[in-house]
């Protein structure tokens, strides 16, 4: 049975390969989104790709993903730090979402070390870029037992 992804960009990342290159390096979004459909070529997934700098939009999106997708990879940007409501979204959508950032929130300023949403998720990959969309990418695969541990 075919499994479908929502991958889903928040806010700034339409601007990723222009916006601080020194912290998010220079790949753009659809690099990205290219890196991760060549990435789900070989396994039966759908991939649901989706940005939005509105947070309202974000969980629109989310919560259409309970009734149209198995799993979400979220990369939430700033509201990983200041979004109750997406995370009593992600909470009440009892889907596995992985939250995903580009850069180590972990290394950064010291109000970035707070993910309000990392308790609703099923996990979190930070710090490597665009493998860090490939890593939360295979963590669904792996749950779904479509890659082998």
């Amino acid at each position: 049975m075919t499994k479908r992804i929502l991958l889903l960009h928040g806010p700034n990342l339409n601007l990723l390969g222009i916006r601080e290159p020194e912290v998010y390096g220079r790949t753009t979004l659809a690099e990205v989104n290219g890196a991760v459909e060549r990435h789900l070529a070989a396994f039966d997934v759908e991939l649901w790709i989706a940005q939005s700098n509105h947070e309202g939009e974000l969980i629109d999106l989310l919560q259409e993903a309970r009734e149209s997708a198995d799993g979400v990879v979220f990369n939430p940007g700033g509201y990983t730090h200041t979004s109750i409501a997406l995370r009593d979204t992600i909470a009440a959508i009892a889907l596995p979402v992985i939250e995903t950032h580009f850069s180590n929130i972990y290394a950064r300023e010291s109000f970035r070390h707070h993910s309000l949403l990392a308790g609703a998720c099923a996990g979190q990959v930070a710090g490597f870029g665009v493998n860090s969309y490939i890593l939360a990418v295979d963590a669904l695969l792996r749950t779904w037992e479509l890659l082998p541990d």
